[in-house]
């Protein structure tokens, strides 16, 4: 699957993709709706201070990943959740295939990975298969090597920022590949900046009946001691109990910066083109 390298100004970002909005008035940013799967321990640890991956839940809980999964146009992944879990992101279940071609969706989700430094192994079993595109936004900071060897399988949305603008990410992805859902399978330091952002709409949460321990293990929002920068209202919309795991369906409030306009507008040219002031 041969694949274009985008590189993408975030500094200078390119005009937001503007939708008509269902009210009279100025426009909105139509964004994905984001919903994020995580599973937890009682204590609020969702691995290990390494980071390893760790098999602490269920059957139904990995079955009801791979619903949760099916659900997206695409599956959304950290750099250090692909590395560490080596996962291909696919649909195993043919029921669940069919159940996306009857809604009028492709077999398989598009595959998306965010890394900030772009240091991603193109040995990783995600870039083994060719069921699915797999698209990376990165930065510029992505090793000469490592972006030649990804081109050949996958597309790289490259920003000369230090950080991928996540905003800018969904709205790419809703213009580019008409993504209306993003399936969200963490880890903790994509889910925070989410958070961060007002970019997150649902909360899909199995607490498992372990207890980790430990300051350095990560909880749902990573490692920081540092509050968010305002609270999130969690709505609960559906508990199931399995055995010993809750499953539980939350609703994430909006916060109201999640469709702002940036204040300085820049137009993209075609080819890749760094984008100028307007």
């Amino acid at each position: 699957m041969k694949s274009v390298v985008r590189n993408k100004n975030v500094e200078r970002a390119p005009a937001p993709r503007l939708y008509p909005s269902r009210r009279r008035g100025r426009p909105k940013i139509q964004l994905p709706f984001v919903a994020v799967t995580f599973a937890m321990t009682v204590d609020g640890k969702v691995t290990t201070k390494n980071y390893a991956s760790v098999d602490f839940t269920s059957r139904e809980d990995k079955a009801d990943l791979i619903r949760q999964r099916a659900l997206g146009d695409a599956v959304l992944v950290g750099h250090g959740t692909i590395e560490n879990d080596n996962v291909r992101l696919g649909i195993p279940r043919e029921d669940l295939r069919k159940e996306r071609i009857a809604r009028g969706q492709p077999p398989y989700p598009i595959r998306v990975i965010v890394s900030n430094k772009g240091r991603i192994n193109p040995r990783l079993k995600i870039f083994q298969t060719d069921f699915a595109p797999v698209i990376i936004f990165s930065t510029t900071r992505m090793p000469l090597k490592t972006r030649e060897q990804l081109q050949e399988k996958a597309t790289l949305y490259l920003s000369q920022a230090r950080r991928v603008d996540l905003r800018w990410m969904l709205q790419e992805l809703r213009h580019d590949y008409k993504v209306k859902y993003v399936a969200c399978e963490g880890g903790p330091a994509l889910f925070r900046s989410l958070l961060e952002q007002g970019l997150v709409d649902q909360l899909n949460l199995t607490i498992a009946p372990f207890l980790f321990g430990g300051k350095n293990a990560p909880t749902l929002t990573g490692v920081s001691f540092d509050f968010l920068p305002h609270s999130v209202r969690c709505s609960l919309k559906k508990m199931k109990v399995l055995g010993d795991e809750c499953f539980l369906t939350y609703r994430i409030a909006r916060h109201p910066e999640r469709n702002r306009l940036p204040r300085r507008s820049f137009v993209r040219r075609p080819g890749g083109i760094p984008a100028r002031k307007l």
